[in-house]
């Protein structure tokens, strides 16, 4: 069992050389009684700006450094972390870490990794990732907030019925992140990140109000789609529910969006991570080789990944732990073929790390996915609803109504109605149920609409013989 400690007073930065700051921790680390030693370095700066109404509510510029140390004495660990710099605090956080680890229990499986396993993955030219694009510093705080103001603006022009907003927000984030550790690895990457937003409120004949947004997002400014073609399709997404109504309790085919079909698919990850699995807290425990799934599905995870020259939202060159990161193949043909593990999880069941760790800066590593998604099918959207003669599609679900050891499901949901192939009417308070492991198994179509908005994603399925809870 570890324990960890943070500080989290700030300070000027004595030193802005972070690899020398890191290489400093360890020493002291391992010259206080250390036996092995890990730490991370992190700096960052935020910009977000949100405008309401064409006017601007909130503008929040931030920066942050902070520093992170775990410690290993023998079998027994603990970590610190710490935002002050100085040399008195890092004698603190070296302190502190080495001190929790002499009276933490001893644990067989803790420990870093080997340093045979360590290592750095290049993209697959064997170029650079392409995480990190300078513009996203360069874009001027004015040009930033016009973004938002156009498409906000774009939203509320398209139709009368748009007659408020939840405003529209523009965001920054870069980050520069150094890991460390006494077994010979060190490695950096930086990251940026843009994005903005748009929550437009629509109100019918009756005084029925419905809210929705879309977005768009990138690594760099150069990548974002038109404000206006942003803030147009959220004015869509918003109209699209009004005059919602329930339907009757009914056992359907349920065709799940994009946003929430990825949701869905998310569930494998969890399902698969081997903490989950040790513990036996997992439907999928005891079912590597088995079919989870029906033979169209194809589930990865990829933190190699980069598409049309820039890097996935979930690429990096190593893990948390500093294993190179790699495309594992989760579900294959329906096939469940690997569990996702980082080195501890690994251990405790016999088996290697997939390069799946998270590292915050205190605590043990986490698992964590990186670019994960269903592989596309051949269908277009339009063909798997037209194959619907009564059925829903769904585009929000509400709740956290999923049991991941029975795989029960159930959440709220809203969407649309299907009738003869053709979108009838929205509905909302409604709930739709199922069990995963039978919905994985029901998946009659996947669509070909896959994109990645983020780290995660998936594109139209279909459920067959799902229960809907109406009226």
């Amino acid at each position: 069992m570890s324990q960890s400690a943070s500080a989290n007073v700030s300070s000027p930065v004595v030193s802005s050389d972070m690899k020398q700051l890191a290489a400093d921790v360890l020493a002291r680390a391992l010259k206080a009684g250390a036996t092995d030693a890990e730490a991370v370095v992190y700096e960052g700066d935020e910009f977000s700006a949100l405008v309401r109404l064409g006017q601007v509510e909130t503008l929040k510029e931030s920066g942050s450094r902070a520093v992170g140390l775990r410690v290993f004495i023998g079998q027994r660990v603990a970590s610190t972390s710490s935002s002050d710099f100085s040399d008195e605090s890092i004698a603190r956080l070296v302190d502190g870490a080495v001190t929790l680890a002499k009276i933490t229990s001893e644990d067989p499986f803790a420990g870093l990794p080997e340093a045979h396993e360590f290592g750095q993955t290049c993209a697959p030219d064997g170029g650079d990732l392409k995480l990190y694009f300078d513009d996203v510093n360069e874009q001027p705080p004015a040009e930033r907030i016009e973004v938002a103001r156009r498409c906000e603006a774009a939203a509320m022009a398209y139709d009368t019925r748009i007659q408020n907003s939840g405003g529209s927000e523009f965001e920054t984030a870069t980050s520069h992140k150094i890991l460390m550790n006494s077994r010979g690895f060190w490695g950096e990457y930086r990251r940026s990140y843009c994005g903005f937003s748009v929550s437009p409120i629509a109100v019918d004949e009756k005084g029925g109000m419905q809210r929705n947004y879309w977005y768009s997002s990138s690594r760099t400014t150069k990548k974002l789609e038109s404000p206006e073609e942003v803030g147009e399709e959220a004015a869509r997404r918003t109209l699209r529910r009004l005059g919602a109504r329930r339907v009757k309790t009914q056992k359907a085919p349920v065709v799940f969006s994009p946003e929430i079909s990825k949701s869905i698919m998310g569930n494998i990850f969890s399902a698969a991570e081997g903490d989950a699995i040790y513990r036996n807290a997992s439907f999928f425990a005891g079912m590597l080789g088995e079919q989870v799934a029906g033979h169209n599905i194809t589930v990865v995870d990829d933190g190699t990944m980069v598409l049309d020259g820039i890097g996935g939202f979930g690429t990096s060159p190593f893990d948390g732990e500093g294993l190179p990161t790699r495309r594992t193949v989760l579900v294959e043909r329906g096939i469940l073929t690997n569990y996702v593990m980082n080195t501890y999880t690994a251990r405790k069941l016999g088996l290697r790390s997939t390069g799946n760790a998270s590292r915050g800066l205190a605590g043990n590593p986490g698992i964590g996915a990186h670019n994960f998604y269903l592989e596309p099918g051949t269908e277009t959207p339009e063909e798997i609803i037209l194959d619907v003669q009564s059925g829903l599609y769904v585009t929000e679900v509400m709740g956290f109504g999923v049991n991941l050891v029975t795989g029960d499901y159930s959440q709220g949901a809203s969407g649309m109605w299907i009738e003869n192939g053709e979108i009838a009417y929205p509905v909302e308070e409604i709930t739709i149920a199922g069990n995963l492991k039978d919905m994985y198994k029901n998946i009659v179509a996947i669509g070909n609409d896959l994109v990645f908005r983020g780290a995660s994603a998936a594109p139209t399925i279909r459920v067959e013989g799902m229960m809907i809870a109406g009226s």
